[in-house]
């Protein structure tokens, strides 16, 4: 990844065949290119896709690359922000960098106060925080759930900042119903960060959330700019399936607490017994919101010497072109009877393709076992 202080304004038009989407770039820690690509998705509410180049969900990603991105964005955030401070990641997309930029973020300041967790779209039986929507979503539902221990219970309600990670910011709508719903269960707030790869909220909308916020607010990201999007008439034969599941509650199928109950530290996957690995291109997917660990695997066989890239699948259904050049479809693994997609990833690439899951083997595919010539590597 190309290192560039700060770019001076740009201008793109990115053809699309949901639509033609306007771009400008006001500032950038890195350029355009490195950071993103573009498709359509196959959503009537919102047209275009920002693909993220560093974010290993769309798109493989060397996971040094993914570091470099977390403890980018975490040095961005205010050092000296009153603690405790709590980050959540926004499901599906931010779990892995959500929880990277709290674990640089802990790193780089030496605190010991912070504490993330995620949203989730899967229903546990378990107390829910808070429950928002994410208007423009394929799955428009979050849920987050009360921390597990009473240790971590007590550092949320006590919580002075709030941190909150996405990939990108379009609106910043979905930080406002976060956090409005969170405000009432946190009265010791005074903080709120928003942290994003990029941020293509205009002027006007990056002041309205900060005006909307009932205490200080502050943002950063490693590009802003703003964007415009005339949306292209076409046939109705192409449209997703449904990404709303059953909403049936799926702890049994779960394998441990990865960052929706609360953690300050995520349990690591063991490292499989794959011989020398050594010079081997090996692929390592994770699973819908199950991202984080299979990213620490990665970098654990990424010190062994393998050349390493993350993945993971998705429940976002996008058309083929641009930044997405294959995809396959299968059925997702947590009984939630939806399709679910993996985009530009194929066997051939790869010596090997690990697939991460926290959920029962049993409950994957055979058909994306098989595509993919898989390894599985339970949680």
């Amino acid at each position: 990844m190309s290192s560039l202080p700060l770019t001076p304004p740009l201008e793109r038009s990115v053809a699309l065949e949901s639509g033609l989407l306007r771009l400008t770039v006001s500032r950038s820690d890195l350029p355009l290119d490195d950071l993103c690509g573009f498709a359509s998705r196959r959503n009537r509410k919102r047209g275009f896709l920002f693909v993220s180049k560093v974010l290993g969900r769309h798109i493989p990603v060397r996971p040094g690359v993914m570091s470099q991105v977390h403890a980018a964005l975490a040095r961005q955030i205010p050092a000296d922000l009153p603690g405790p401070v709590l980050f959540v990641g926004l499901a599906e997309t931010a779990v892995a960098l959500g929880h990277g930029v709290r674990d640089q973020f802990a790193g780089q300041t030496g605190r010991a106060d912070t504490l993330f967790l995620h949203t989730s779209r899967y229903r546990l039986n378990r107390p829910v925080l808070v429950e928002f929507l994410e208007e423009h979503s394929h799955a428009p539902s979050h849920i987050l759930y009360q921390p597990s221990s009473p240790e971590l219970r007590h550092a949320l309600e006590t919580t002075r900042s709030l941190v909150l990670v996405d990939d990108e910011a379009s609106t910043g709508k979905t930080f406002i119903n976060l956090t409005r719903a969170l405000t009432p269960t946190m009265r010791r707030l005074e903080r709120v960060v928003t942290a994003v790869i990029t941020d293509w909220r205009a002027p006007h909308l990056r002041a309205a959330f900060r005006d909307s916020m009932p205490v200080a607010a502050s943002s950063v990201a490693l590009l802003q700019g703003g964007y415009q999007f005339e949306p292209a008439a076409f046939g109705d034969a192409d449209e997703a399936p449904a990404a709303i599941g059953t909403n049936a509650p799926v702890d049994a199928l779960l394998a441990g607490n990865y960052g929706r109950l609360g953690v300050t530290t995520c349990p690591v996957l063991p490292v499989p017994d794959l011989g020398p690995v050594a010079g081997q291109r090996i692929l390592i997917l994770g699973s819908s919101e199950f991202v984080y660990p299979p990213f620490l695997l990665a970098e654990a066989l990424e010190r062994q010497g393998a050349t390493a890239f993350c993945q993971a699948t998705t429940r976002s259904p996008v058309r083929l072109g641009g930044a997405i050049s294959c995809a396959l479809e299968f059925e997702d693994n947590y009984a939630d009877g939806i399709t679910n997609y993996l985009y530009n990833a194929r066997q051939q690439d790869y010596d090997r393709i690990l697939l991460c899951t926290e959920t029962p083997a049993t409950l994957l595919d055979p058909r994306l076992v098989k595509a993919l010539g898989a390894h599985i590597v339970q949680g």
